[in-house]
Parts: structure tokens; sequence; C-alpha cells
């Protein structure tokens, strides 16, 4: 019990995890964490806090990371659809700027492990969503690093909600401020 199905991605280090759902008329169960099935899996890390958030229809959040106290995630939605976004930042990486995103929902159960040093961000596609996090590594509110959300050198294709245009979307006034990637590697 409790198996689950790991796929690579072009970018390396990146893993999009599916869970072994076990159903009936009764409803389903499903281990949304195991130790050793992650570990079998590459992923050995000691999660250190757990994060939940609610947002509506055409929240962005991102694309956020820490800049001294680097995070991995391993993040899912516990309700709702969320189109989420991993961008690569490790010195020397071959795909360093290159952005991967997945759809997660509540229905495909679906989780997405993002490793250190990569910005991270998501777009509500559902009427709401409730997203759901663990880090190896504590919050640290004056360590906050970011990106430019739609920053034309990274190219993210985040799809709209819909009914919605880009003007809609629900974008706080810090992840409006950020600067592009352009700006990150000057400034490193």
């Amino acid at each position: 019990m409790g198996k689950i199905t790991v796929e690579t991605c072009e970018i390396e280090g990146l893993k999009i995890i599916t869970p072994a759902v076990f159903g009936d008329e009764r409803g389903y169960f499903m281990e949304t964490y195991n130790y050793n099935d992650y570990k079998a899996a590459g992923i050995d890390m000691e999660f250190v806090q757990d994060n939940q958030s609610s947002s509506r229809k055409g929240v962005l959040r991102g694309l956020h990371f820490q800049i001294n106290f680097p995070q991995d995630k391993l993040v899912r939605v516990v309700s709702g659809e969320v189109f989420d976004v991993a961008v690569d930042l490790r010195p020397g990486s071959k795909t360093f700027g290159k952005w991967h995103g997945v759809l997660l929902s509540a229905e495909n159960k679906k989780q997405f492990f993002i490793p250190k040093n990569f910005a991270h961000g998501f777009v509500v596609l559902s009427d709401s969503a409730e997203f759901a996090y663990k880090c190896t590594d504590f919050y640290h509110p004056n360590d906050e690093g970011g990106l430019k959300w739609n920053d034309p050198e990274i190219g993210v294709a985040w799809p709209l909600p819909e009914g919605m245009t880009e003007e809609d979307l629900i974008i706080s006034e810090k992840d409006h401020k950020w600067g592009g990637i352009k700006e990150y590697t000057k400034n490193r």
C-alpha cells in the first residue's frame, strides 16, 4: 500500500508524483507522503514545515524563493485546480532560467517536487483552491526573493482561468515589484 508513480521532467531534479489511490463507493484513501516511498524515488528529504494556502480564481502567487535558506518543496492541491510552475535558478545548471509547469488538482491528486534553488509560483484556475506544501527549511521572512511572474526572458506560458484575461489576474503588490531573470543574474 502507498506506492507512488514518479515522472521526471526535462529539467533535472523536478519530479511529478502520483500517489496510489484506493477508492470504493465510500470515497477514497491515499497516502500523501510516506518517507520510505519517497526515499526509494530519490526524494530523501527531512521536511520541517507544512504550509497551506487558500486562494480564489485568478490569484497568481509567485515566482518566489528564499535566497540564503533555500527550500525543497513538495506541493499538492487539496481542493480545486492550479497550474504550478518551477523556474531553475541553480548556479551552473544547463537549464538555468528554464521553467516547467504542471496542472495540480484535487481530482488528479498529483504532487510536484521542487528542489532547492528553484523559483515557484502558481495560478488558480478553479473557483478556489487549497494548496498544501511541505518544506525542508523554515520560512525566513527577511530572506524572500522573487522573479517577475511574466518576465519575457523566462516566458512562462501561464494558462488563464476561464473567462479571465491577463489583466484580471489577482497579483500582490509585492509580486508586481520583482525584477526579471536578467536583474537576478546581474545581482548575484
